[in-house]
């Protein structure tokens, strides 16, 4: 298995501006663009306006490395893991060149790319985010655990002994890395290593929330924001009603990997450059779905997808069934007891992620299982008119 030191020596950083192919509208994570811990909202200006249908192509940067309990220091955090400065993304280091400092007391931890107007989208249509490319910036990130922000909090990280009382346990940080080609690397720490398949995914992908306030980076909602679905890869399409005119859409939280539940705080946190295509649907179907889903829903080639949100994780589990329901009902025209039995006996929930504030639930459902359904039947005709002087009084 590679060692970190040799995957640095072959591969080349794609640094800002650095091999982007001139095929589509660029988006690059500017130290004075890029938004850190808070999401757009209504009055956010937008970096570029795109017509429905554009695809833009985005730079984004991972957090760690740079959050203030691992020094506000990138050099020196990475250092420690035998990552020379020249070695870390220009951009992760203007960030922090440029004076500005991470606030977790309030906001999140995402270092967030955009937001762009995308063109004639209003409030009640629904935005389409194609992925079509992912490619790695750099071939290492970080797993984290922390703040007891885990799926076992109070029990992981362990506290060192001689930790004083009252003071929060101090981050495990874990510097993972490529092999150089489809797998990511986990170091033991006794001369082994874990290997594992690379599943890269934008943990958030969100339109802009209604309203002029801060919008919190860490929970997902209506909006989309910090979904953590790691099926949203390459050729995933995620759904987004949108909230603003013109949507206002934006990126951010790259993962080269991620298990279902996210069960420390981070996944494998890694930087992405990725081509996206942003279509708008104004469509009487795509608004009706809209407004009957309480969360965004997605689809692959072989899947939909379709996702429950809530601060807790069985109503989350709830509100994923009662969606799933409703989307059976309104694409496939399937009565409720039916869409249920069906889920039951073959739709997939799993917990997207427990580490959000608000919790994911999502569930597939196999495009296959439901390809010989016909189209809902239309709505029926209303009944004749009674002839002249026949029924009721």
């Amino acid at each position: 298995m590679p060692q970190l030191s040799e995957v640095l020596a072959a591969t080349a950083l794609r640094h800002r501006g650095v091999g982007v192919p001139a095929d589509a509208p660029y988006v690059p994570a500017r130290a004075d663009e890029v938004g850190w811990g808070l999401l757009p909202n209504a009055v956010s200006r937008p970096v570029l306006r795109v017509p429905s249908g554009a695809a833009v192509r985005f730079d984004t940067i991972s957090h760690e490395g740079l959050l203030a309990d691992q020094g506000s220091d990138p050099r020196g955090f990475f250092g420690a893991a035998g990552i020379r400065s020249d070695q870390i993304l220009d951009d992760a280091l203007a960030l922090l060149d440029s004076g500005r400092r991470h606030t977790p007391e309030a906001a999140g931890p995402h270092v967030v790319t955009g937001p762009v107007a995308v063109r004639g989208a209003r409030p009640g249509d629904v935005l389409e985010v194609e992925v079509l490319e992912l490619v790695q910036r750099a071939p290492y990130g970080v797993i984290s655990n922390r703040h007891g922000r885990g799926a076992l909090p109070g029990e992981l990280p362990i506290a060192p002994a001689d930790l004083p009382p009252g003071v929060d346990v101090p981050p495990v940080c874990l510097v993972a890395h490529t092999d150089g080609g489809g797998h990511g690397v986990l170091p033991v720490g006794d001369g082994r290593a874990i290997r594992f398949p690379l599943r890269p995914f934008l943990g958030i992908m969100g339109v802009a929330v209604a309203g002029g306030g801060p919008v919190h980076s860490v929970p997902p909602g209506p909006h989309g924001g910090n979904l953590d679905i790691r099926h949203l890869g390459v050729g995933a399409r995620l759904y987004l009603p949108v909230q603003v005119p013109d949507a206002l859409f934006y990126v951010g939280d790259p993962h080269f990997a991620q298990g279902d539940g996210e069960v420390a705080l981070t996944a494998f946190e890694a930087p992405l450059r990725a081509l996206l295509r942003l279509t708008v649907h104004a469509d009487d179907g795509a608004r009706r779905l809209a407004c009957t889903l309480t969360a965004p829903w997605a689809g692959t080639d072989s899947l939909h997808i379709v996702a429950g949100l809530d601060p807790d994780l069985g109503a989350a589990m709830r509100a994923a069934t009662r969606n799933a329901i409703a989307f059976l009902g309104d694409r496939y025209g399937l009565p409720p007891a039916v869409a249920l039995a069906y889920l039951s006996a073959a739709g997939d929930f799993a917990v997207s992620q427990v580490v959000d504030q608000v919790v994911g639930v999502h569930c597939c459902l196999r495009r296959a299982d439901l390809a010989t359904l016909t189209s809902p039947p239309p709505p029926a005709p209303p009944p004749p008119p009674a002839p002249p002087g026949h029924g009721g009084r």
